[in-house]
């Protein structure tokens, strides 16, 4: 199945490693030094067009993770995929 994270970006659900609040997590040290390491490095998606409220840890086959920021809420995402679980 698929998840779609706003803005015409699709995962294949699989790929999916965590679904986070950015507000929230941010406030944390290792969760601020994580998202500068992975920009650092290039893998960060913003895919908001917007303010950021979420970001999504996936898995990608050319680089260990991707990060996408989406202007999705964490609980909208978390809803779209439990639906997906359902069918």
């Amino acid at each position: 199945m698929y998840l779609h994270l706003g803005q015409n970006e699709i995962l294949y659900d699989r790929q999916v490693i965590g679904i986070f609040d950015l507000d929230k997590c941010s406030c944390g040290k290792r969760t601020r030094d994580y998202l500068a390491k992975a920009e650092k490095e290039g893998v960060v998606l913003d895919i908001s067009g917007d303010l950021p409220r979420s970001f999504i840890v996936c898995d990608h086959p050319y680089h260990r993770q991707i990060v996408y920021l989406s202007q999705l809420s964490p609980a909208t995402l978390q809803k779209r995929a439990e639906s997906l679980a359902m069918e």
